[in-house]
Parts: C-alpha cells; sequence; structure tokens
C-alpha cells in the first residue's frame, strides 16, 4: 500500500512557474509508475504527465509537454512536477497517483484506471 500526499501548489501569475511534490509512504516506491493527473472545475479528470517505474521514461498531455517536466527521486520516495509557463487554462486541482506492473504502452499512463493510489489534491490557481 503506497500513501501519496502533493504539496507544492498555490497562486500564482500567468507566465510563472510552481513546483509540485509528491511525497509517497509505504513500501516499494520504485515499483510504481507514478503519474499527475488535473481536474478543473466542471470537467473530468484528465492526464498531465507520468513516468515509468522501469527506466524513468516520461509521457506528458500535448496541453502541457514543453512547459512541465516530471521527475522522481526513488531514494526520497518522491516525484515531482515542475510547471513554468503556466496559463489561465492550467488552473485545476493536482492529483499525484501510484500505479504497479509493467505498462508497454504510452496509452496506459494515460489512463486513470491503470493507478491504484491516489493523493488527496493540490490546488492550482493561475491569474491571467
Amino acid at each position: 500500500q503506497v500513501q501519496l500526499v502533493e504539496s507544492g501548489g498555490g497562486l500564482v501569475q500567468a507566465g510563472g512557474s510552481l513546483r509540485l511534490s509528491c511525497a509517497a509512504s509505504g513500501r516499494g516506491f520504485s515499483m510504481y509508475n507514478m503519474g499527475w493527473f488535473r481536474q478543473a472545475p466542471g470537467k473530468e479528470r484528465e492526464f498531465v504527465a507520468a513516468i515509468s517505474r522501469s527506466d524513468g521514461s516520461t509521457y506528458y498531455a500535448d496541453s502541457v509537454k514543453g512547459r512541465f517536466t516530471i521527475s522522481r527521486d526513488n531514494a526520497k520516495n518522491t516525484v515531482n512536477l515542475q510547471m513554468n509557463s503556466l496559463k489561465f487554462e492550467d488552473t485545476a486541482v493536482y492529483y499525484c497517483a501510484a500505479g504497479s506492473g509493467y505498462w508497454r504502452s504510452s496509452y496506459s499512463y494515460t489512463q486513470s484506471q491503470r493507478y491504484d493510489y491516489w493523493g488527496q489534491g493540490t490546488q492550482v490557481t493561475v491569474s491571467s
């Protein structure tokens, strides 16, 4: 079992940056694929970024590619999301998620149902 706690959210002006962190407790963090999802008011939860358990391959939604960077530190049981050039439309609650298993396709990383554990979320608000 893994418990996930996100931090680093807040209010930022458009064009600014934020760094989200997700701290995992429990055993076997390095065995999990890690992802970030977000949900804006009135919208469905959507994939943002993910990083694999095996070789650290990264995956991004088209809407954040080139602006966001996901990374993980298995020694510290953390996964981070560096968000640059933030836009108003990035405003959402951001969730960290962990999923077990070997996922062969990039599509797998984008599917919320593949993830077993979720954090409570952290609010990111970008003012225009």
